[in-house]
C-alpha cells in the first residue's frame, strides 16, 4: 500500500475555513433574531394585547352602563315614546362589549397555546446554537491543524541540495588536445618517375 498522500490544493482548506467562519457569524445573528422574535411575540400576547383588550372590556362596560342608564331615564321621562336613539346606543354598546370580550378570550387562548407551540422550536434553536458555539469551532480548529500538517508534509518534499553541475566534465570532454601527439605526421614525398624507370619492352 502506498504511503504517499495525494494533496491537490492546500488552499481549498483555507477557503473552507473562511467560509465556515462567515457561516457561523451569520447563523448566530439569525438565531439571535429568531430568539428575539419569540420573546417579542410572547411579551406582545401576555402584556400588550391582554392589557389592551382588558382595558377595552372595561371601557365598553362603562359605555353600556351609561347607555342603559339613558334608556332607563328616557323611559321614565315624558319622552318615553321616542326612545329609539337610546335603544340603538344600548345595542351598539352591547355589541362592542361582546367584541372586546371575545378578543380578550382569544388573547388568553393564544397565550396558553403559544408556550406549547414555541417551546419545541426554541429547543431546536438552542440545539443549533450549541452546534455553532462548540462543535463548529472544533471543526475549524481541526481544519487549521490539517493545514499545518499538510504544510509541514509539503516542505519535506522540496529538495534541499541541488545536484552537482556537470559543466566541468562536459568542458573537459569538448576541449581539443594540444600536445605533440595530436599533430598528424607529414605526408611522404614520392620522387618523380624517370626514363630509366620505364620497364623494358619484350
Amino acid at each position: 500500500m502506498s504511503n504517499q498522500a495525494k494533496v491537490t490544493s492546500v488552499e481549498v482548506l483555507d477557503s473552507l475555513r473562511a467560509g465556515l467562519i462567515i457561516f457561523m457569524g451569520k447563523a448566530r445573528r439569525s438565531l439571535d433574531d429568531a430568539g428575539d422574535e419569540l420573546r417579542r411575540m410572547r411579551a406582545w400576547l401576555q402584556h400588550d394585547m391582554r392589557t389592551r383588550w382588558e382595558s377595552e372590556v372595561r371601557r365598553c362596560a362603562r359605555v353600556l352602563e351609561a347607555a342603559e342608564q339613558e334608556l332607563f331615564s328616557a323611559k321614565l321621562s315624558s319622552l318615553r315614546d321616542n326612545i329609539a336613539h337610546q335603544q340603538i346606543a344600548v345595542r351598539k354598546a352591547k355589541h362592542d362589549l361582546a367584541h372586546a370580550e371575545e378578543k380578550l378570550r382569544n388573547t388568553k387562548t393564544w397565550t396558553r397555546n403559544y408556550e406549547g407551540l414555541s417551546d419545541p422550536l426554541a429547543k431546536r434553536l438552542e440545539g443549533l446554537r450549541q452546534f455553532l458555539d462548540f462543535d463548529l469551532p472544533k471543526g475549524i480548529t481541526h481544519i487549521v491543524q490539517m493545514q499545518r500538517t499538510l504544510d509541514a508534509y509539503a516542505e519535506t518534499l522540496v529538495p534541499t541540495d541541488a545536484p552537482p553541475s556537470a559543466a566541468p566534465a562536459v568542458e573537459a570532454a569538448t576541449t581539443k588536445p594540444t600536445d605533440e601527439f595530436s599533430t598528424p605526421p607529414p605526408a611522404a614525398e614520392v620522387p618523380p618517375a624517370t626514363a630509366t624507370d620505364t620497364p623494358p619492352t619484350v
